[in-house]
Parts: C-alpha cells; structure tokens; sequence
C-alpha cells in the first residue's frame, strides 16, 4: 500500500465524519483548519481509521499526532510494524 493509497483512504474518512463530500485534505491540515472536525468527529476519525487499516493507536501516539500528514506516516508505520510481525512469524 503506498502513501498515496493511504492518503486517499484517509480523505474518504474525513469526508465521512466531517460529512463534507468534497472535502480535500493535505498534510500540514489540523483540526483548527477544518470546520466540523471537532472532538467527538476526532474520536470517529480515529475509530474509522482503527477499523480501515486493522491496526489501534495507544494513547501517546495520539496525543503526538499534528496534522493530517502525521497521522498518515503514523498509519504506514503501523501497516509496516504489522507486515513485518507477520513475516517474522512465518520464518519461525
């Protein structure tokens, strides 16, 4: 999955919670940018983003997150840890 794939999955989800259909995200993006992208939305992002990518942020890694650009390397990262814990264990 590459960063673009990661990127554009993420936007879906934005236009989802933030329910704005044409809403076009980039990197440096924050919460204080983006009208609707609230606390309660947050947490919906965050679920969504959980469950589209099969992977759990732990609190700290949250709470380090800046922007929109953030979060994604923060997804690849994860999605990367995850292939290579699976790789591992099939050498085993």
């Amino acid at each position: 999955m590459t960063r673009d794939d990661v990127f554009i999955s993420v936007q879906d989800i934005f236009r989802d919670k933030i329910e704005k259909k044409d809403l076009i995200i980039k990197d440096g993006l924050t919460a204080n940018d983006l009208e609707g992208w609230d606390s309660l939305n947050h947490i919906g992002i965050i679920s969504a983003t959980e469950k589209e990518f099969s992977i759990k942020f732990a609190l700290g890694e949250l709470a380090a997150l800046k922007d929109i650009g953030s979060l994604i390397d923060m997804i690849i990262e994860k999605i990367k840890s995850a292939w290579l814990l699976k790789l591992l264990n099939v050498v085993r």
